[in-house]
């Protein structure tokens, strides 16, 4: 998509701290970090959100997946983390972009947005 923000970084429009990638996932540090270690992960497919989870091969699926763990060893997460992926605008999705958010560091407070 043109004018998605996520989909401008994976194409190397608009620049990242990148952290990962491989042929369908690409992961990035997030901006405004909520933890010490918030890394965005992002299937290279534009996807709108989970809900749009159909369109998206199992392969992608399970690559996102992976691709989190990979990140999460690869910063030394070993004391654990947290995976989110906020869908739609009740759970305050900012970017209409399949996205999971690996958050560690630190201990993290039960409630998180």
């Amino acid at each position: 998509m043109s004018d998605c923000l996520f989909c401008k970084i994976i194409a190397g429009e608009i620049p990242s701290a990148k952290v990962y990638e491989d042929d369908l996932v690409y992961a990035f540090r997030d901006i405004n970090p909520m933890a010490p270690t918030h890394v965005l992960v992002v299937p290279r497919q534009h996807l709108a959100s989970l809900d749009a989870a159909d369109e998206a091969s199992d392969e992608t699926l399970a690559a996102l997946l992976r691709a989190c763990r990979k990140i999460a060893a690869q910063e030394g997460l070993s004391n654990g983390y947290r995976v989110v992926s906020n869908c739609g605008p009740d759970a305050c999705q900012s970017v209409k972009h399949l996205h999971f958010h690996v958050l560690g560091g630190a201990q993290l407070s039960e409630r998180m947005s």
